[in-house]
């Protein structure tokens, strides 16, 4: 598992601020409205992390369930989200035998890396999705408009404080991934500042495999772009479904 994600979760409020992701729940929040309105509405999140984007969606839709393959950043939902339900799981193999009007797959999607691992994670939505339900994926990147690109951020907290460097490229533009990889330089209180390096292996795929799979999970998409450079898959779970 990824350093981000292992030992470095405790970490992840000063990698990612919830206060980041308000713009993009204003993006998402009208595409999955028709389903957060209706009573009781329910919401399951597949690769949750650290509950950052879920802190907003739980403000519209009455229940949340949210589930990571990481426990340690469960954790970190759960001291952020205490009032939902946390699960541990793989979104390749989660079965909840239960059903939810919507589906939400942020960017942990990009760690699926084969077109079967894909798949498995998309039928993963199509099983735990209501029939009129909606099903939002929403993968940093598709194979026709990847550029390689760099970005840095982070934070202070409370004694300590963490910035980062990410670099983003493709080696082999004959396959299905994509590489990032992560420099974090972490402080605590007068202590040195520690290095390290954090390597993340990333799916990247055609607009028209991510098509295949959602509609051979029974899915009808929609692709929107967001204010943020990518492509949001929306998909209405029509009656049909693999499982």
């Amino acid at each position: 598992m990824q350093k981000m994600y292992a030992h470095l979760a405790a970490w992840w409020t000063l990698i990612s601020p919830v206060e980041d992701y308000a713009d993009e729940f204003e993006f998402f929040r009208p595409l999955l409205a028709p389903v957060a309105d209706r009573p009781d509405s329910a919401l399951l999140e597949l690769g949750s992390g650290g509950g950052s984007i879920a802190y907003y969606f739980k403000q519209i839709f009455s229940r949340v369930t949210l589930t990571d393959l990481s426990e340690n950043m469960l954790a970190v939902s759960r001291a952020l989200n205490p009032e939902c339900e946390h699960l541990q799981g793989d979104m390749r193999t989660l079965r909840l035998d239960r059903t939810f009007d919507a589906v939400l797959a942020h960017d942990a999607i990009d760690y699926m890396t084969t077109v079967g691992d894909l798949q498995r994670a998309i039928t993963t939505a199509a099983v735990h999705c209501k029939p009129g339900g909606l099903a939002l994926f929403v993968p940093d990147h598709v194979r026709e408009t990847f550029r390689e690109s760099t970005d840095d951020g982070g934070a202070d907290g409370d004694g300590r404080s963490l910035r980062y460097f990410e670099w983003t490229y493709d080696p082999d533009a004959n396959d299905t991934t994509c590489v990032t990889d992560y420099v974090y330089l972490l402080r605590e209180g007068a202590q040195p500042v520690t290095v390290e390096h954090d390597r993340h292996i990333c799916g990247l795929f055609s607009r028209a495999v991510w098509l295949q799979c959602l509609g051979a999970a029974g899915f009808q998409t929609e692709i929107i772009p967001d204010p943020f450079g990518r492509e949001v898959f929306v998909g209405l779970k029509t009656s049909q479904q693999i499982v």
